[in-house]
């Protein structure tokens, strides 16, 4: 087990108080809230931000510095698995725009999806559908593979050039199967791409810790996912001790964010969020 550094790093997700409601939680209440709760970092939800502005991207990163707070990861939402070239390219050119957002801000990651094999267009389509995995009619795993490793291969470059490190987070799709996405990144094999563990995502896995095992050496950023109120999609009963013990023991040293997906109000139910998983914490060091 890493014993170097017993602190944990916990942030949250602009998300855990704003799930895609049409009227958007401003950021800055955001990084308030985490100030006062005595959290080290917030992520940021792409779709959350109110513009693209410099003089607004600007503006976060002096209220987060202001308030004692990083800005550990920018997180995005793109889907490579298109057999349409151009629709893929116009994935690319999004990633690629978001790394420069991110270098802009001295925000040193995004988050990355791989997209999947879509059949409708809701979200309770995609569980019923276990992820969107299974390939459309004429089409294979392998494309899907292929389209996904060439799109993010494109975007590494200009990555490491602004010194923005890419994160596969196991975010449905391709990334259903921890042995799917660790598949994604050793082909890849790149020190400029490496992985988010949602906690929650493993949904469809057989032995979700064994899942996690799977993709926690390249794990540098952990989603929590907490529940209070009852899930809004789904709860699951996570051991968050357990899932810290086994990243530790593959020498995870990185933030933590919640993302609280509860039907309970963000202003109580971070706190018991933070709350639970300090203990966890505790328990597994």
């Amino acid at each position: 087990m890493n014993s170097g550094n017993n602190a944990l790093r916990l942030g949250t997700s602009t998300y855990s108080y704003w799930h895609f409601t049409p009227e958007k939680t401003p950021i800055e209440s955001v990084l308030d809230a985490a100030a006062e709760l005595g959290l080290s970092g917030v992520e940021i939800l792409h779709r959350q931000m109110e513009s693209e502005e410099n003089a607004y991207l600007q503006k976060l990163k002096k209220h987060a510095f202001t308030l004692g707070l990083d800005i550990y990861n920018l997180s995005i939402h793109q889907d490579f698995v298109h057999d349409d070239a151009v629709v893929r390219q116009q994935h690319i050119d999004h990633t690629i725009h978001c790394i420069d957002l991110a270098h802009e801000m001295g925000i040193p990651s995004i988050r990355v999806n791989s997209g999947g094999f879509r059949k409708q267009g809701s979200f309770d389509d995609l569980i019923k559908a276990k992820g969107w995995v299974e390939p459309w009619d004429g089409f294979t795993m392998d494309d899907g593979f292929n389209w996904v490793i060439d799109a993010i291969e494109r975007c590494l470059p200009h990555a490491e050039r602004r010194g923005v490190l890419l994160l596969l987070e196991n975010h449905w799709g391709l990334t259903t199967f921890a042995h799917d996405m660790a598949r994604i990144i050793e082909t890849i094999d790149s020190p400029w791409l490496q992985a988010i563990l949602d906690m929650g995502n493993f949904l469809f896995e057989d032995d979700m810790y064994a899942a996690m095992k799977r993709v926690a050496p390249y794990v540098r950023l952990a989603h929590a996912k907490t529940y209070p109120g009852g899930g809004n999609w789904y709860s699951l009963d996570l051991d968050y001790a357990r899932i810290f013990r086994i990243l530790l023991d593959a020498g995870w040293g990185g933030y933590c964010s919640i993302e609280m997906e509860g039907a309970e109000n963000a202003a109580t139910a971070v706190p018991k969020s933070i709350e639970m998983l300090r203990n966890a914490w505790e328990s597994a060091t």
